[in-house]
C-alpha cells in the first residue's frame, strides 16, 4: 500500500485550503488595492489550488512518491517543467511523507542557449540543483538530414543522459512535466501513425529497468498550466534554439483536439477518463485477453449456473 494512504493525515497532500507560498502571490499594494487586483488574486489562488489538488490526486492514485524518495525534477525551461517544480515544492511542505526534490537541467549546447537563466532562477528557490552539460546538439545535427525534425533523436539522447544522471545522484524517481493534453496527443499520434493503442502512463518503469518515471501533472490541463506559468512569470527558455522544424504530426493532433474542445465541451475530459478505464475484453488485443478460451469459460459458467426452473420444481415438491 502506498505510504500516502498509510499516513493518518494523508488528506494534507491534496488539501486545497493549505496556505499559498508567500512568493507565489503578490499582495495588492497599499490599503486601497483595486477590486481588479483582488479578483486576480482570487483567481490565481483557485488556479493554484486546482493544480495542487490534481497533482496530489495523481501522485496518490499511481503511488508516485513514497517516504524517503529522492525525486529528480527534470527542468527544460518550459512552462510545464517550471509548473511541475513549483507545485511539487508547494505540496512538499504539506505532504504526510518526507521526500527530497532535486532540480536537473540538461544543457545540450544549442547555439544561443541562455546558460545563466535556470541557475539564477533556481538559486532564488534555495533548492538543490544540477546543470548537466552534454553536447547532444552536435550529434543531432550530424545524424538528422537537413530539413527533418530533430525532436525524436534529441529527446532520446536527452532521456538517456538524464536517466544515467539520476542513478549518479541517487534519485529514486524521475519526474517529467507531461500533462493531460500531452497524454491524449500521444494516444492519437500512436493510433494514427503507429497503429498502436498507447499513450504516456502517469508512472513507468523505464526500459533499462532501473529508473522509475513519474508524471505528476498527468491530470492537469495545458490551459491551466499556461495560465499558472503566465501568472508566475517564469523565465521561459524557448524550445526553438536548435532551429528544428515543429513536429507537424503532433501539431495537427493538437489542433484537432483543440477544435473538438471548442465544439464539444467535456470531450477532452471524457477521452482522458477512457484512458484510465480500459476494458481489454472489448478490444482486440489477443495478448491482453484470452479470446481463444471463451468457449471454456462459457462451459464453466454453464456448469456453475443455478437453474431457476429446477429450483422452482424442487420447491413445489
Amino acid at each position: 500500500m502506498n505510504d500516502f494512504y498509510k499516513a493518518s493525515d494523508s488528506t494534507l497532500f491534496v488539501d486545497a485550503t493549505a496556505p499559498t507560498q508567500a512568493s507565489d502571490v503578490s499582495e495588492p499594494s497599499g490599503a486601497q488595492a483595486s477590486s481588479e487586483d483582488m479578483r486576480k488574486k482570487r483567481e490565481f489562488n483557485k488556479l493554484q489550488k486546482r493544480l495542487r489538488r490534481l497533482t496530489g490526486n495523481a501522485i496518490i492514485d499511481y503511488g508516485m512518491i513514497n517516504e524517503g524518495d529522492r525525486v529528480m525534477v527534470c527542468l527544460s525551461g518550459g512552462k510545464d517543467s517550471y509548473t511541475m517544480l513549483s507545485i511539487l515544492m508547494n505540496l512538499q511542505r504539506n505532504a504526510p511523507v518526507n521526500f527530497e526534490l532535486v532540480a536537473v537541467n540538461m544543457d545540450q549546447k544549442q547555439p544561443g542557449f541562455p546558460e545563466h537563466v535556470l541557475p539564477e532562477y533556481l538559486e532564488t528557490l534555495g533548492i538543490e540543483y544540477h546543470i548537466v552539460e552534454r553536447d547532444t546538439y552536435s550529434i543531432v545535427k550530424e545524424k538528422v538530414p537537413e530539413g527533418k525534425t530533430t525532436c525524436a533523436l534529441c529527446s532520446r539522447l536527452r532521456r538517456g543522459t538524464l536517466y544515467g544522471f539520476a542513478e549518479e545522484i541517487g534519485a529514486t524517481k524521475v519526474a517529467l512535466g507531461h500533462h493531460r493534453d500531452d497524454i491524449l496527443e500521444t494516444l492519437f499520434l500512436n493510433m494514427f501513425y503507429s497503429g498502436s493503442l498507447k499513450a504516456m502512463p502517469p508512472k513507468l518503469l523505464a526500459d533499462d529497468g532501473r529508473n522509475m518515471v513519474i508524471r505528476p501533472l498527468a491530470y492537469c490541463s495545458e490551459a491551466d498550466i499556461q495560465q499558472y506559468s503566465d501568472a508566475m512569470a517564469f523565465p521561459i527558455i524557448p524550445c526553438n534554439l536548435c532551429g528544428s522544424q515543429e513536429n507537424l504530426q503532433r501539431q495537427n493532433i493538437k489542433e484537432m483536439l483543440g477544435e473538438w474542445k471548442r465544439r464539444h465541451p467535456g470531450r477532452i475530459e471524457s477521452m482522458f477518463k477512457a484512458v484510465t478505464n480500459v476494458a481489454p475484453s472489448q478490444l482486440a488485443d489477443r495478448s491482453l485477453f484470452d479470446f481463444q478460451g471463451l468457449e471454456a469459460r462459457q462451459s464453466e459458467m454453464a456448469r456453475n449456473r443455478i437453474d431457476t426452473v429446477s429450483l422452482t420444481e424442487a420447491d413445489d415438491e
